[in-house]
């Protein structure tokens, strides 16, 4: 958790928003720009369990070359965000960061991405608002599904009280579905998200890395060529 004071500084052009949702909790949002007349669209980013936007804000980059706004929202306990982490609080964030993209952007200018635990907040917003897209990096099927064998040693056990019932958010998605997942992911199996494709729509994807582990998709051509197909419109 980083002071409310403290400053980003950042080598790509950002806004700094904050949303206060009551007296305790505060979410701190980051918003990656692109100059107004080649804006197409935004990406609203939730990202994994690790450390903070800081960590991710590299990722950005995959979606403002392809002149897409990406809005990264921390969660409460990360970063400068504050407030109890309870799932209902993400959902909460969820909303608002949605509701706050709609004063600007319509539901088609709309990417909804999702992170590891980030997919699971993503999916349930999806679920119950209009977007362009879902895109789900390494997701599961549900926290309660993963084995604690597979993650005691990540700092995911300190979540597995939460539900995130992400392949019941998936089959009320209206919008296509894309997801990436590798073969050797240690943090959530490629066997548990492979358990997904039986509740995606006929149109949707499932992108199966060869050799890709949790964290270096974006190191794969086949990653990096069909993201910028899904942004290409």
């Amino acid at each position: 958790m980083l002071d409310e004071d403290s400053s980003y500084h950042f080598t790509r052009p950002f806004n700094e928003k904050n949303i206060e949702q009551d007296n305790h909790t505060k979410f701190n949002i980051i918003q990656f720009t692109v100059p107004d007349s080649l804006r197409k669209g935004l990406v609203l980013y939730f990202h994994g369990n690790r450390e903070n936007i800081k960590h991710y804000a590299s990722f950005a980059d995959n979606f403002t070359r392809n002149r897409y706004e990406v809005w990264m929202p921390d969660y409460p306990g990360f970063g400068k965000s504050r407030g109890a982490l309870t799932e209902q609080v993400l959902y909460d964030e969820a909303l608002q960061v949605y509701k706050l993209a709609r004063k600007q952007y319509a539901p088609e200018q709309i990417i909804i991405y999702g992170k590891s635990i980030g997919t699971g907040i993503a999916a349930e917003l999806a679920s119950i608002r209009d977007c362009k897209k879902l895109i789900l990096e390494t997701p599961y099927y549900s926290l309660p599904a993963l084995s604690e064998r597979v993650l005691w040693m990540y700092p995911l056990n300190l979540l597995m009280h939460f539900k995130l019932p992400e392949s019941e958010y998936i089959r009320k998605v209206t919008a296509p579905i894309s997801i990436f997942h590798g073969t050797n992911d240690g943090v959530i199996p490629y066997s548990h998200a492979l358990k997904l494709k039986a509740v995606l729509k006929p149109a949707d994807e499932f992108i199966t890395v060869d050799g890709g582990s949790h964290n270096d998709l974006y190191q794969f051509p086949l990653v990096q060529k069909k993201l910028d197909s899904l942004l290409k419109n």
